[in-house]
């Protein structure tokens, strides 16, 4: 089975493989990444398998999952980003929530930005969303300027009892509204 990799101006997105496994379990317990990805718990290497494993299937279900990132024509991977379910609700079904996360050393550079950018394109063109999410700690203001970046509004607030979360949303057609501001390139969509 074949998944689209999908280049911006800077980054290559390709989806994830078994063979990333080692590298996102390394990304992932770096205490910058997990501070907010993983509410600062060293993951254990199985539950990168399974985060892996959750994206092939989502891929082969929905038509969309997780990507790694790196520089066009470099090997290192220097972050990932993704759709994926997170949410049902009775009047909305699935909700559909785009995530990022870029190795500190890269961050403010407008990279996060970019993927996000690159996943919501994505997500409306190539499968037909009708509006994507997107959440993180209160604490993390970074992902509140990539969230604002890319076009999305406070949504709601979320408390599942152990952890509070803000979302921000944004609709097809606001996104196409944002669309000529960046550049995307599908370089081979499968």
């Amino acid at each position: 089975m074949s998944f689209p990799i999908i280049e911006t101006a800077r980054l290559r997105l390709q989806p994830f493989t078994k063979e990333d496994t080692d590298n996102l379990h390394q990304m992932w317990i770096d205490p910058a990444m997990r501070k907010y990805l993983w509410d600062d718990l060293v993951i254990p290497y199985e539950t990168a398998v399974e985060v892996v494993q959750a994206s092939f299937d989502s891929f082969a279900q929905h038509g969309f999952g997780y990507w790694t990132i790196t520089f066009k024509g470099q090997v290192d991977l220097i972050g990932f980003c993704g759709l994926r379910h997170f949410h049902q609700t009775e009047t909305r079904g699935k909700e559909v929530e785009v995530m990022y996360g870029i190795r500190y050393e890269h961050c403010g550079n407008g990279l996060a930005t970019e993927a996000a950018q690159a996943m919501l394109w994505f997500g409306f063109e190539r499968v037909g969303l009708e509006q994507i999410y997107a959440g993180a700690d209160p604490p993390n203001q970074r992902s509140f300027r990539v969230m604002e970046r890319v076009g999305m509004a406070f949504s709601h607030h979320s408390n599942n009892g152990e952890a509070e979360a803000i979302y921000y949303k944004i609709h097809c057609h606001q996104f196409r509204a944002f669309r000529a501001n960046f550049c995307v390139l599908d370089s081979e969509a499968g």
